[in-house]
Formats: structure tokens, sequence, C-alpha cells
């Protein structure tokens, strides 16, 4: 049963890749492409029957990455929009807790001014009931005046003068009484008119205070609702992110895969190299002619890795390969042999049997390989290398130093493919990042940024025959 299914596999797959009407739906790709239905079917496929399917698993994912990004941007947007509806509705509700505060603070206030009203109220209360009772006492005296006899005023009287000045006096005082009472009486009302426009004010303020009260509780409301929907919108992202990220990693899998198939063990031709330059612009951006022009210009593709051996570590002197003349500087002792050493004791070379650059009639020799990296960039490199190849790197290998270059070169500038940002990534990949401030930045440019360039464009017109 089983051999029937794997030869229906592997049936299907001869179809896909051979006959133009057969296509896998989405479902048959999702399983063919996984890396170890790949690694099974690949094992009963030949080398460019593998690459083929490889090579189509590739644009599956590709495809598949690009749909998973929109859904990504779509949901980042979503985000955005709930986190700004979130911003607002804490900004209301700060808004809101500052207004309720604030009529707070003039309700008890005016609460104060109310008691110091009603205080003042019932003080002048007491005043009114103190006049009307000294009225009272005044009326009386008075009425007693009225009601004495004649006879008993004459006798009680020196003159009946005194008599009338009593009288008129009482009146008097009686009127004063009166207005006093009616001043007091007035006051009281006024102060009842503060009361009842305060009283006014303050129920207003509390009414107020209860609708921003309402306000609040439901902008919370709403603000919840809104973070509870930010959590299931990131809940989401995340699942699309995480998806992106498996998806990412199995294409970059197939495209080392596609890289490792492609058998180059020494010099390659142009073909083979553009084959492998294309990979490499898969990994890392680099437009295939601008690496092969770096390339052609550092080792002239390969063909020349180096004519010097190292012979001393102490020193870094060495020899002349063909010769066996001793030149000096083959290698810097301060910053590069002890990683040398590293590099091919992890590969399992001779240190002092393998090829490395003999140094110019200036600074040091000791450049490796295809890419001609010094040991101690080709350092920073290896573990990036090794991730992607599964294995140690090899600056000797063309593979390993095609893919070592492009990942230099894009960090400088190259991924951008244009003139600008190809330029600065050749002259930094030749004299250092810091090119441009050497004294010696026009000689770069004449003998290494604008060669390169130039042979570029060569190569660029030439691919497109291949093409």
């Amino acid at each position: 049963m089983r051999t029937i299914i794997k030869k229906t596999v592997l049936f299907s797959i001869a179809l896909a890749l051979f006959l133009p009407g057969f296509s896998y739906s989405q479902e048959d790709l999702s399983k063919t492409c996984e890396i170890s239905a790949i690694e099974s079917s690949c094992k009963t496929l030949s080398s460019a029957d593998c690459r083929k399917l490889l090579e189509k698993c590739e644009s599956y994912y590709a495809n598949l990455s690009s749909e998973i990004a929109e859904d990504l941007s779509k949901t980042g947007e979503e985000k955005k929009t709930l986190q700004s509806k979130i911003s607002s509705l804490q900004k209301k509700i700060q808004n809101l807790n500052y207004q309720i505060k604030q009529s707070n603070l003039i309700i008890t206030d005016l609460t104060i001014q109310i008691g110091d009203t009603e205080l003042s109220i019932e003080k002048t209360n007491e005043k009114i009931e103190e006049q009307k009772k000294n009225l009272s006492a005044v009326l009386r005296q008075i009425n007693e005046e009225d009601q004495r006899p004649i006879v008993e005023i004459m006798f009680a009287e020196d003159n009946l003068s005194g008599f009338f000045d009593n009288v008129v006096a009482l009146e008097r005082l009686n009127l004063k009484g009166k207005e006093f009472l009616s001043t007091i009486k007035m006051l009281k009302g006024n102060l009842e008119g503060q009361k009842t426009s305060l009283d006014e004010e303050k129920g207003d303020l509390e009414r107020m205070v209860e609708i921003q009260t309402l306000q609040k509780q439901e902008s919370d409301k709403a603000k919840k609702e809104q973070e509870q929907y930010l959590k299931l919108t990131e809940q989401e992202y995340q699942k699309y992110l995480s998806q992106k990220q498996e998806v990412d990693k199995k294409a970059s899998e197939i495209r080392a895969r596609i890289f490792d198939l492609i058998g180059v063990s020494k010099a390659p031709t142009f073909g083979e190299a553009y084959e492998i330059a294309k990979q490499v612009e898969q990994l890392t951006g680099v437009r295939p002619a601008f690496l092969l022009a770096i390339l052609t210009q550092e080792s002239n593709l390969g063909k020349n890795v180096g004519q010097c051996y190292l012979k001393d570590p102490a020193t870094g002197s060495g020899i002349v390969i063909k010769s066996g003349k001793v030149v000096s500087k083959v290698m810097s002792p301060t910053n590069d042999i002890k990683h040398f050493l590293t590099i091919t004791q992890e590969l399992g070379r001779d240190p002092y049997a393998t090829p490395v650059s003999c140094p110019m009639s200036y600074g040091w020799g000791g450049a490796m390989g295809p890419a001609q990296f010094i040991p101690r960039t080709w350092i920073i490199y290896r573990e990036r290398l090794a991730e992607i190849n599964g294995k140690p790197a090899d600056p000797w290998n063309i593979r390993d130093a095609f893919l070592a270059a492009g990942l230099y070169l894009s960090g400088y500038g190259a991924k951008k493919q244009n003139y600008e940002g190809e330029l600065n990534a050749a002259l930094s990949y030749f004299a250092g990042p810091g090119w441009y401030q050497s004294k010696n930045k026009n000689v770069y440019l004449r003998d290494y940024g604008y060669p390169v360039m130039a042979l570029t464009k060569q190569y660029e017109a030439d691919i497109q025959k291949i093409k």
C-alpha cells in the first residue's frame, strides 16, 4: 500500500514538473512542499528534477508569504485604528475626570457658602425676634402711657411738656424699631434669595456631575470593549506573524537546498557562476551582475584564490607557492592569524598549505578563497553562513564564498540595486566602510569602484543574452 501511495505522489510530482496543463492545488502544494515531504521526494528524483520541485515550492512559499504579509498589514492597520480609539477614549475619560473633580470642588465651595448663608439667616432671625421683643416692649409702654388718666399724669409729671416729650420719644423709638425691623427682614429676604440661588447652582452642578459620571462610565465601557477587540486583533496579528515566520523559514530552507544543489567544486563557468549568483540574490537582494563583477575583480570568479602560503604565525611571513620565495607580511599576526588557524582547524585544512593572497605593495595579504575575505571579516559572517547552509562555512568553497560576498555587499547598500548603493558597497568591500574619508578615495574609485561598475554593466548585458 505504501509503495502504491509513494508511486502516486512521485507520479503527481512528475506531472506537475513536466506537464504544463497539470498543476497542484493549494492543498496539494501545502503537503508536497513540507520540508520532510520534499526530502523524501528528492531521494527518488534526479538532482535536476529535485531542483525543479524545490523551485516550485519556493514560488509557492513566496506567494503564501506575500498573502500573509497582506493580512499582517491589514491587521496592523486595525491595531493602529483600535489603539487610536483607545487613546482618544482615554483622553476623554481623563478630561471627564478633570471636569468631575472641578465640579465637585465648586460644589464643596457652594456647600460652604450655603452653610454660611444659612448661618447668617439664622442670626438674622434671632435679631428679628429680638427686635420684635423690643418693639413689643415699646408698644406696651406707649399703650400704658395712653391708658394713664390725665389726673395721674398731672400729678406724676412736673408739667405736661415732660409727658408729651416722653410720648414723642416712645413714638420715635417705635418708628426706628419698625425701620430696623424692615431692614432686617429685607436682609433676610436677600439671604434667602442667595441661598435659593446657591441651592439651584449646586443642584445644577450635581446634575452635571451625574451626567459626567454617566459619560465616564460609558467611555470606560467603550474603552474596555475596544481593548478587548485590540486583544483579539493582537492575537490574530501574532498568529499571522507566526505563520509568516514559519513560511519564510521554510522558503529559506528551500532556497538553501537549491543553493546546495548547485554542485560546483572549483572555479565555475560564467553560466554556473550566474546560477549561484541568482540564488544569492534570493537570499541577500544583491544583483547577480554586480556580485559577479565583484568576484571577477577579486579572484576572476575563483580562478585565483591566492598565490602564497602562511609559514610563520609569529611574524606573519610566508612563501610564494610557485617559487618558494620567502615573503613577509603574508598575514597579520595581530588581527588575522588567530582567526585563520580557527577557520582552517574547523574545516580540517592545513593552515600552512592553504592558499591565501600575497601582500600587495602596501599592507598585509592573507585574503581567502574566491571572495578574498580576510580572516577577521570571515569570522563575523561564518555563523550566518552556517545557519543558512546547515554546516560550517568554507571560504574556499565557491557557493559559500559567493554567499558571504552577497551578505557583505547587501549590508553596505548593494541590495538597493542602484548605482550609488552598489558603488558604495564595492568600495566598502575593497577598502572598508570608511573609504570615503580616506585620502586615497579617488585612487579607490579609479582602480576598483569604476572598473567594477563598468564590468557590472557588461555582465548585465551578458545575462540578458543568457535569459
